[in-house]
C-alpha cells in the first residue's frame, strides 16, 4: 500500500509538474504572439501607409489578415502543449474552410476584386467611368462593391467581380481630351471657307487648348455633302459642354457666311417611251 501511494504521489508529482511546465510555456507563446501579431500588424500599417497607390481600407484589411493568421497560428502552437494533435485540427479547420470559401464564394469573389481596384486604382472617386458595362461617376469603392451615380442622378451599385472581370474606360483619368466636332457642306460651297469658320469659331472659345494646334480637315466625301471634322484638344471637364456650345456655333456661323448644310439629296430620273431619258423629267 506504501509503495502504491509512493507510485501515485511520484505519478502526480511528474505529471503535475509537467502541466505546469506546459501551461506556463502556453502563456509565453500566447504572449509573445500576441504581441508579434500586434506588432506585424502595426509595421504593415505603418509600411502602406507610405505608397499612394495603397487605399487605407485595402491596407487595415490586409494588416488585419496578417494579425489573425500569426494569432491562429499561436493557438496550433499553445495547444500541442498540451498534447493536442492539431493534424486532424488543422484539416478539420482546413475542409471547413473550403466549405466556407464554395458557398461564400461570390462574396469573396467581390472582395479579392475589391481589394485589386483599391490598390491598383484604374479609376477614383469623382471620375467618370464605364465599368462593367454601367457608366457614371464614381461615388464609392468599397471591398464588395464599387457606387456610381449616373448624369441623370441615378445611383448604381456595382458588385467589384463585375467590374474588375471586364474592361474599364476612366474618361477622367488625363485631364485633357481631345474632340471631333464634324459637319457637312454642300457640294458646291467652298471648302476652304468653311474650315476656316470651323477653325476661327473653335480657336474664339477660350476653353480651347492653343496646343496642340486645332485643326480641320475634310473627314469624307458623303451622298449629300462633304464632310468636314474640327478637331482640338479641351480640358476633360469640358468635353460635353463645350461640344454641345460649339456644335450650335458653328451651324449658326455657317448660316451667317450662307454656307449649307445639305439635307439628304436623290436625282430621279424619268425614262422616257422608247427607252431614251427625258431631260425635262427630273
Amino acid at each position: 500500500m506504501e509503495e502504491f501511494l509512493d507510485k501515485s504521489y511520484e505519478f502526480v508529482t511528474t505529471n503535475g509538474l509537467q502541466l505546469a511546465i506546459n501551461a506556463l510555456a502556453a502563456i509565453v507563446i500566447l504572449v509573445i504572439g500576441f504581441r508579434i501579431a500586434g506588432w506585424l500588424r502595426d509595421l504593415l500599417l505603418k509600411l502602406m501607409g507610405k505608397t499612394e497607390r495603397m487605399d487605407p481600407a485595402v491596407a487595415k484589411f490586409l494588416a488585419n489578415l496578417a494579425k489573425y493568421l500569426v494569432i491562429a497560428f499561436t493557438i496550433i502552437m499553445v495547444l500541442e502543449q498540451f498534447g493536442v494533435e492539431t493534424t486532424s485540427l488543422i484539416a478539420v479547420l482546413g475542409a471547413a474552410g473550403l466549405a466556407v470559401g464554395l458557398a461564400l464564394q461570390g462574396t469573396l469573389s467581390n472582395v479579392a476584386a475589391g481589394v485589386m481596384i483599391l490598390m491598383f486604382r484604374p479609376f477614383r472617386i469623382g471620375q467618370y467611368v464605364d465599368a462593367g458595362g454601367i457608366a457614371g461617376s464614381v461615388k464609392e469603392i468599397g471591398l464588395f462593391t464599387t457606387e456610381l451615380d449616373t448624369p441623370d442622378n441615378v445611383r448604381i451599385t456595382v458588385p467589384n467581380s463585375d467590374i474588375w472581370g471586364k474592361a474599364i474606360t476612366n474618361y477622367s483619368f488625363h485631364g485633357q481630351r481631345r474632340l471631333d466636332i464634324s459637319c457637312g457642306i454642300g457640294y458646291g460651297d467652298d471648302i476652304a471657307k468653311a474650315r476656316q469658320v470651323m477653325l476661327d469659331t473653335a480657336k474664339a472659345d477660350g476653353r480651347v487648348l492653343g496646343d496642340p494646334q486645332p485643326t480641320a480637315f475634310v473627314d469624307s466625301l458623303g451622298d449629300s455633302s462633304v464632310n468636314l471634322t474640327v478637331r482640338f484638344w479641351c480640358a476633360s471637364a469640358d468635353y460635353w459642354q463645350l461640344k454641345w456650345d460649339l456644335t450650335e456655333a458653328i451651324k449658326c456661323a455657317f448660316d451667317k457666311e450662307k454656307i449649307e448644310i445639305p439635307f439628304p439629296q436623290r436625282v430621279v430620273t424619268m425614262i422616257a417611251p422608247g427607252g431614251a431619258p427625258n431631260p425635262d423629267q427630273h
